[in-house]
């Protein structure tokens, strides 16, 4: 076999000779009349009105037959095959039919007609190349499954497996079924701030970067909520956004440091009415999407219809350890963590240790649809307290086949109460935790002009899709994940 780089010489050789001949290798456009879906669906009109269709695409298979020639274009809806005699096409389009190879984008014109084995076909009359291709496309490359190719080169897995194609078209049918449900609901979608000069909302370390005229450091957003909240201070009542946030986080199957999250809130609510609306929102887009509440993940089948069980978050994780854990302090925590190989740095808090302990023993167990409410009041210093235990936060956070889907809050709306959050938080990195949330003055400003009793809710819409598409991987679901740099 050739080497590849001779392949891609002989390619280059055969652009050349097009070019010589006075043929553009790479027209400006062509007028396509039908997708190849679309010629299947209409052949038995096509065919009684003798009409031309001019269908184009990439071209996947190729063969000779004495004085004819086959080929295969494949679209954005599948594929169609060609037909050209050498008499019915003249000499000359006929020859240069051999300067094309497969993966070479062509458009072609004719009438519609079944081979002898049942296939429908185009009668080529004419046809144009459209973009020469000069790499040859992988080794089986119509099931292409080596993950490193599929992940850094999307475009050829977009190529080569039709359900990747499916599966995306699936993320925007994901993402269209989200919107109108909050659109019909009265929430109004926004764009806040992607490059803050504080950030804030969440646990984690941004990404940061500078402003060259203004002279100040600003950071990626690693959350939306600081400024959906000015939003509701300012009178708009239900607000959403469906933004990119950046995590400056280690890569694995649930996490990509750039990702897609949904964060709405609304006003004169909390989070018994953000459980409500999730049990309505998720069953809906399940059934616009994929057409069932029952659905398959790896090796479960996961039933969507509510009402979804509901369990504190110290009564999931005393059931597993059959022990009282709210009563641990850090040393036992710590124990417990390396007992079970989980690191845990110096300076992190006791809230975080119950989340690490919480994250190994109880979320890959909590595989249907589940609400952990209640949690330890550090674990989420822009909650509000609960209204019957001042030492828990009313947070949820929603899981299903053994990951986190969504957290929310009844969000604080105290000023001083926030203040003196923050500022605790502050005390948290100066021991030593770089992901403790930072005071934000201006926020502060905003809800002493007061904000009303609020519920918000946050949900990873990549998650969402990896549930609905049976997905092992965040990387599956997004079109280029981040990956180690590549060397050329």
């Amino acid at each position: 076999m050739e080497p590849k780089s001779d392949l891609r010489q002989q390619r280059l050789e055969k652009l050349e000779k097009l070019r010589k001949k006075g043929l553009d290798p790479f027209p400006h456009n062509f007028s396509r009349t039908h997708l190849s879906a679309e010629v299947l669906q209409e052949f038995k009109d096509l065919m009684v009105s003798e009409r031309q269709v001019r269908v184009a695409g990439r071209m996947i298979s190729a063969r000779e037959h004495g004085r004819s020639n086959f080929a295969h274009i494949l679209d954005r809806t599948g594929k169609i095959q060609i037909y050209m005699r050498q008499e019915e096409v003249g000499e000359e389009l006929f020859t240069l039919f051999r300067f094309l190879d497969v993966g070479d984008i062509i458009g072609a014109w004719g009438s519609v007609f079944k081979t002898k084995t049942g296939e429908v076909t185009v009668r080529v009359q004419g046809y144009s190349l459209l973009a020469k291709s000069l790499r040859l496309l992988p080794e089986k490359w119509h099931g292409l499954r080596d993950k490193e190719i599929r992940y850094r080169q999307r475009y050829l897995d977009l190529i080569a497996n039709v359900h990747v194609k499916e599966l995306f078209q699936l993320r925007t049918q994901v993402i269209r079924a989200v919107r109108c449900f909050l659109d019909e609901r009265g929430f109004l979608e926004v764009e806040t701030p992607v490059l803050q000069p504080i950030y804030g909302g969440a646990f984690a370390q941004p990404f940061v970067t500078r402003h060259k005229a203004l002279g100040i450091k600003l950071f990626l957003r690693i959350a939306d909520e600081l400024y959906l909240k000015r939003l509701i201070v300012g009178g708009f009542d239900r607000v959403y956004e469906l933004s990119k946030n950046f995590r400056n986080e280690g890569i694995d199957r649930d996490h990509n440091p750039e990702f897609t999250l949904l964060e709405l809130y609304q006003a004169y609510a909390d989070y018994e009415d953000m459980m409500a609306l999730m049990e309505e929102m998720i069953p809906h887009v399940a059934q616009e999407v994929v057409g069932s509440l029952q659905i398959r993940y790896g090796d479960h089948v996961l039933d969507l219809t509510p009402p979804w069980k509901r369990i504190s978050f110290f009564d999931a994780l005393n059931g597993r350890l059959g022990q009282d854990v709210s009563q641990w302090g850090v040393r036992e925590l710590r124990e417990s963590l390396a007992q079970r190989e989980i690191e845990a740095r110096e300076g992190i808090h006791r809230s975080r240790l119950l989340e690490s302990l919480f994250d190994a023993v109880v979320e890959p167990e909590l595989i249907q649809p589940t609400f952990v409410i209640d949690y330890p009041l550090e674990s989420a210093p822009l909650a509000k307290r609960h209204r019957k235990h001042s030492d828990l936060v009313e947070r949820f956070e929603f899981f299903t086949a053994g990951k986190e889907l969504a957290n929310a809050f009844s969000e604080l709306n105290d000023p001083l109460d926030q203040r003196q959050r923050f500022q605790e938080q502050m005390k948290l990195r100066r021991a030593g935790d770089d992901q403790a949330q930072v005071l934000d003055e201006d926020f502060l400003r905003a809800l002493e002009y007061g904000m009303p009793p609020t519920g918000g809710l946050g949900m990873g819409i990549d998650r969402l899709v990896m549930l609905l598409a049976d997905a092992p991987s965040i990387r599956d679901v997004i079109l280029f994940p981040h990956m180690r740099q590549e060397k050329f």
